[in-house]
C-alpha cells in the first residue's frame, strides 16, 4: 500500500529535493513501497526515482542521487507494527494460549511476522507465508531472521504446531541458505516429544546449513496453570534437563571441531532445572541468543565481577537493608553471586517470589506480577527492593497484571527499584550509587 509521508526532516536530502509533508510515496524505482522494510531496502541505493502523489491525486516523479548509506529524511505514516501478520498455528506449547483471562488485549496478540523478526528479533514459524511474500523476503535479503523450528521432522512439526504447512521448514531454510540469507533457530523442547533422538535429528539437519544457520537455542517448554483443554505436557525433571545439557554439549564439541562454532546453546533455564554449573563466558561465544535467555546469567555474573574488580571500593555504598526479589529459578544463582562478592555495609537478602498468578511451574523473574510481589513482601522490613526491569512492560512502570510500580510501592511502603539485566548496573544498584 502507498505510504503517506507525515514528516520531512528540515535540511534532509528529501527536503532539499522538494518533498513535502502530506504527500504519498507510491513507489521507488518503479517498485511499490509496501512497508518500512521495503522503504529501507529500496532507499539503500545511489540512484532513486520516487513516484509521489499529493492530496489532490496529482502525480510527480522526483529523481535523487545519494550515497548508499545516506538517509532520505522521511517519516512514513505506517510503522513496522502496522498490520502485523498474526500467528496461524495452535502450538501445543503456546504460552499465550495458557494466559489467564481478563488481561490487557495486547498480551493475547500472537505475531508471526518476518518483518518483526528482521527488525526486532521476534521468532517466526514461516507457516503463514504465501509464495509471493516468501519471494519478497528473499529479494529483500531479509537477514538474519529468527526462526522457531522446534523440530525438522515434518510430520512431528505439523503435530506440534497444528498447521498443515508446518512440515516445509527445511525446504524454506534451505531456500534461504541457497540465496545467501542467514538465520538463528529456536527449539522449544517438550519432554518425550521433540527431545532425545528427535533433537539429535534437528541438530544434525540444522547444522547442515551452517554457515547460513548461525545458532540454535534450546529452551524448555513453559507451562502455566491455565492448560485446560490443551495438549498434555509436563515440565522437565532435573534428570531430563541434565540429559539435554549433555546432549547439547556433546554436539557443541563436534561443531566446534567441524565449523569453529558451538552452534547449539542450551538456555540458562535448563542449567537451573538440572542444578548444573553454568558454562564459562567463552562458551557462549558472542552471546547471539542472549535475548532468548541463553547466557544471560553467565554474562550478568561476568559483568558484575568485572565491574567490582575495576571499581572495588564499596566505601561509598549506602548502608541499608535491601531485598532482591527474583524468580524461584534464579534465586540460587543470585545467592551464590552475592556470597562470592558481598557488598560491604549493605544487608542484602534474596527473596524468591513464587508465581501464584501463572502457576508455580513458572519460575522466571520476568513473569512475576505486581500482586505476587506485593503479597509475598508485605510485612517485610527493608529500605529498598530491587527487581529486574523485565518484570515491567518495556518503557513503562507497569507489571503484567497491570499493577503499577507506584501502586506496589505504596502497598509495601518500600521503594522498588527496577534494574536492567546488566551486571554493572546491578552492582551499583546494590551499592545505592551511580556508576
Amino acid at each position: 500500500m502507498p505510504q503517506r509521508i507525515v514528516h520531512v526532516f528540515p535540511g534532509s536530502l528529501a527536503a532539499r529535493s522538494g518533498i513535502h509533508d502530506g504527500e504519498t510515496l507510491v513507489s521507488i524505482n518503479q517498485t511499490p513501497v509496501l512497508d518500512l522494510v521495503d522503504y529501507q531496502y529500496l532507499t539503500a541505493r545511489p540512484s532513486l526515482e520516487l513516484l509521489l502523489v499529493d492530496d489532490k491525486a496529482n502525480e510527480r516523479t522526483v529523481h535523487i542521487h545519494k550515497l548508499v548509506e545516506e538517509p532520505l529524511g522521511l517519516t512514513l505514516e505506517s510503522s513496522l507494527m502496522s498490520n502485523p501478520k498474526t500467528c496461524a498455528n495452535h502450538c501445543m506449547f503456546c504460552f499465550i494460549e495458557q494466559m489467564p483471562p481478563g488481561m490487557r488485549p495486547s498480551l493475547y496478540v500472537r505475531d508471526d511476522d518476518w518483518r518483526l523478526s528482521l527488525m526486532a528479533g521476534n521468532f517466526v514459524t514461516l507457516t503463514n507465508l504465501p509464495p509471493r511474500e516468501m519471494d519478497r523476503m528473499i529479494e529483500r535479503k531479509a537477514s538474519p531472521i529468527y526462526v522457531s523450528v522446534h523440530t525438522t521432522n515434518g510430520e512431528l512439526r505439523k503435530k506440534m504446531l497444528h498447521h498443515i504447512h508446518a512440515d516445509r521448514i527445511m525446504e524454506h531454510l534451505k531456500r534461504f541458505a541457497d540465496n545467501g540469507m542467514s538465520f538463528h533457530c529456536q527449539v522449544v523442547l517438550c519432554p518425550e516429544i521433540n527431545d532425545g533422538p528427535e533433537l539429535e535429528r534437528t541438530m544434525n539437519d540444522l547444522s547442515s546449513l551452517i554457515p547460513h544457520a548461525l545458532t540454535m537455542a534450546l529452551v524448555p517448554v513453559g507451562l502455566t496453570r491455565y492448560r485446560e483443554h490443551l495438549a498434555p505436557l509436563r515440565p522437565y525433571t532435573k534428570e531430563e534437563a541434565e540429559q539435554v545439557i549433555q546432549q547439547a554439549e556433546a554436539f557443541q564439541q563436534k561443531m566446534l571441531h567441524m565449523h569453529g562454532t558451538r552452534f547449539v546453546f542450551a538456555s540458562d533455564e535448563f542449567y537451573q532445572i538440572a542444578g548444573h554449573p553454568l558454562p564459562d563466558v567463552e562458551s557462549y561465544e558472542d552471546f547471539p541468543q542472549f535475548e532468548n535467555g541463553v547466557g544471560l546469567l553467565c554474562r550478568l555474573r561476568d559483568e558484575f565481577l568485572t565491574a567490582a574488580r575495576l571499581d572495588p571500593d564499596d566505601s561509598e555504598a549506602v548502608p541499608r537493608r535491601v531485598i532482591m526479589a527474583t524468580g524461584v529459578s534464579v534465586a540460587p544463582f543470585m545467592c551464590s553471586l552475592l556470597k562470592e562478592h558481598p557488598i560491604h555495609g549493605v544487608d542484602v537478602r534474596v527473596k524468591p517470589i513464587i508465581n501464584y498468578f501463572f502457576g508455580e511451574t513458572v519460575t522466571v523473574s520476568g513473569l512475576i506480577t505486581g500482586q505476587d510481589l506485593v503479597s509475598q513482601l508485605r510485612g517485610e522490613e527493608a529500605d529498598e527492593v530491587l527487581i529486574t526491569a523485565s518484570m515491567l512492560r518495556e518503557g513503562e512502570n507497569i507489571f503484567l497484571d497491570d499493577m503499577t510500580l507506584e501502586q506496589a510501592q505504596k502497598e509495601l511502603g518500600i521503594r522498588i527499584t527496577p534494574v536492567e539485566d546488566d551486571g554493572a548496573d546491578l552492582l551499583y544498584a546494590l551499592r545505592g550509587t551511580e556508576e
